[in-house]
């Protein structure tokens, strides 16, 4: 990591994490280490209705050329029974599964949803496939390289909105009895909730805290969002490495100096 090489913007934490932005790490270095181990990334996303007719082609291409270029992937599409098999040409190294779930599944919380299913396939089986996990929203496109300067035992994303305002307005639970409660004054970062990484172990023990989290919450009668609940468990369980606004750019806001390149955004149909 070079982190001495953007002074504009901040690239460590108090914790000592690193903040990827461009210009901060050795491509090169990292690519010849991960070589070395073989690795094999898994990459989730969760799929149905009209996200899936919108958003998941494009995604799929775009992931196909710029995730983890050179390195292993599995794409882990998890999706109901209408959704056809993709036609799509992979790279090599790559491979998909069609993670297929009963249509009494879908409940009106989609991450909900996605997270449950995800876990109950962490266990089951990508435990022993991947070294590495992250789990994405369909309606996001890569748009540059997004390589193995990301991988880390647990990876959050700053999010590109909240990255750039004053801390104290930061969208955190409030509800002192919510699971997902920060106090005023109290919080690290605001994380999005588009991109979550790290070993398949730390993205199940997120999960399994995130559905303990609403389980207790349902019980008290309140309700919180997905992205409050992780916040909660990032400001409790420090992420080892953290995404900058680059990997994820809302192109309705202006691009402020600080991104240097949008490595990811966000579908043009929500622009």
């Amino acid at each position: 990591m070079l982190p001495r090489k953007r002074l504009d913007v901040t690239t460590t934490t108090d914790w000592l994490a690193p903040i990827l932005w461009e210009g901060t790490f050795s491509t090169q270095a990292l690519d010849k280490y991960y070589q070395r181990r073989n690795i094999t990334v898994g990459l989730a996303v969760f799929a149905s209705g009209r996200f899936a007719d919108k958003y998941l082609e494009l995604f799929l291409q775009s992931a196909n050329k710029y995730f983890m270029p050179g390195h292993r992937v599995v794409f882990y599409i998890m999706t109901d029974s209408h959704l056809r098999r993709p036609s799509m040409a992979l790279r090599p190294l790559c491979t998909f599964q069609m993670l297929l779930m009963e249509e009494e599944t879908w409940w009106s919380d989609v991450d909900l949803v996605r997270m449950k299913v995800l876990g109950e396939h962490i266990v089951t089986h990508i435990l022993q496939e991947a070294d590495f996990l992250f789990s994405m929203a369909a309606n996001l496109v890569f748009q540059d390289d997004f390589g193995v300067e990301t991988l880390g035992t647990s990876v959050a994303q700053l999010h590109g909105w909240w990255y750039f305002r004053n801390t104290r307005n930061y969208p955190y639970e409030r509800q002192s009895q919510s699971a997902a409660y920060i106090p005023f004054g109290q919080g690290d970062f605001f994380y999005g909730g588009s991109i979550v990484g790290g070993t398949p172990q730390k993205i199940l023990d997120l999960i399994r805290e995130y559905l303990r989290g609403v389980i207790h919450d349902l019980e008290k009668g309140l309700n919180s969002t997905f992205e409050r609940y992780l916040n909660k468990f990032f400001f409790l369980n420090k992420p080892a490495k953290l995404l900058s606004p680059e990997y994820g750019w809302d192109s309705t806001f202006n691009v402020p100096p600080q991104v240097h390149y949008v490595k990811v955004a966000l579908h043009a149909e929500r622009r």
